[in-house]
């Protein structure tokens, strides 16, 4: 397939992903687009999690950290310099979730640099040996898809632990007591004469490696125009620079559960009264195509039982929200509090 590739330059994480959000929904291609941007220091929050309960905000604060949240699902990651985002956007959705084939190229490109045993991991991360580099998620907009992940190169692992609050249940799963402990760098497993490469320089050659040229010069490229700027400058306002896009009101709620499904965690809050759900809501760190909150304004007035739940959700397709191994009758039990958290 015939792809472009979009030169970047730019550091902010909000301006960063409104020109992606801008080239997946507004612009039309007939080819696929590789992306890349390198962000200044900030967290980048899935589209379903709740911001305050990710973050360590006193040491984001400090330390001026961004906080903003993406389109696609899948968990909390910090970027900084040392760190290189890329994004593949694909004018058709036939690879949707999956990442072993969309990842390829990427894991290619870093086997081609020298580093051995790099590989897909459980749902959506690349590792080196038993240690993660890459995590990736993906979204699926008009029938295309953009399918976009972290490469740690030189990043500062020390920061990961005292900007996020991780799940301790994903690192129970995962039998590891922190996350640096479970990621690495890819900059120490390069050949001794390739670890001066700078973040950009290591970008240089993941490209060469994607289009298989020999000069960054022989790659086909697309430079925004005057116009595409006032898009992504309006997508920008609207979401990455807007409070509530990125933090929103944390809800009411008397009823909480929680369950790991193999898709990712769920989170569902509940304000019930009486015998009826006034108010549902849904975080986590799972995938899906649609916007859960459209089985949440199903859920209001419905009474609090199994059957009504059920008869809620009849006409939903549930595995399009939270993943294609979910069944209503597990959204059902999650919402009554029959499952134990795994």
């Amino acid at each position: 397939m015939k792809m472009i590739y979009i030169p970047n330059e730019e550091h902010n994480p909000r301006l960063n992903l409104a020109m992606e959000t801008y080239l997946l929904e507004e612009k039309d291609w007939d080819e696929s687009v590789v992306f890349f941007y390198i962000n200044s220091p900030s967290v980048i929050i899935g589209r379903n999690q709740n911001t305050i309960e990710e973050i360590n905000e006193e040491y984001i604060k400090e330390h001026h950290i961004d906080v903003v949240r993406r389109m696609s699902g899948g968990g909390a990651v910090y970027h900084d310099f040392g760190n290189l985002n890329f994004s593949f956007i694909l004018p058709s959705s036939d690879h949707f979730m999956d990442f072993e084939t969309l990842t390829a190229p990427i894991v290619k490109a870093i086997r081609d640099l020298g580093v051995e045993d790099v590989h897909l991991s459980g749902r959506n991360d690349l590792l080196i040996g038993d240690r993660k580099f890459s995590g990736n998620a993906m979204y699926k907009k008009k029938n295309r898809i953009v399918c976009h992940g972290t490469l740690l190169f030189n990043s500062d692992l020390t920061v990961v632990n005292d900007a996020l609050k991780v799940d301790p249940s994903k690192l129970k799963t995962k039998g590891i007591r922190s996350v640096k402990s479970r990621v690495t760098n890819i900059l120490p497993h390069l050949p001794k004469k390739k670890q001066n490469l700078t973040t950009e320089q290591f970008r240089d050659e993941i490209l060469k490696s994607i289009f298989e040229v020999a000069d960054l010069k022989e790659i086909p490229i697309y430079v925004f125009t005057n116009e595409d700027w006032k898009h992504i400058d309006k997508i920008a306002q609207e979401y990455y620079e807007n409070w509530d896009w990125n933090y929103g009101a944390s809800p009411d709620f008397n009823t909480k559960y929680k369950h790991r499904f193999p898709t990712g965690s769920v989170d569902v809050r509940l304000l019930i009264k009486g015998n009826t759900i006034e108010q549902a809501h849904f975080y986590g760190d799972f995938f899906g195509s649609e916007d859960v909150e459209k089985i949440a304004k199903a859920l209001e007035g419905c009474a609090y039982s199994k059957e009504a739940i059920m008869d809620r959700l009849a006409d939903i397709p549930v595995e399009l929200f939270f993943g294609s191994s979910v069944t209503k009758e597990e959204v059902a039990d999650l919402i009554l509090g029959n499952l134990v958290e795994k």
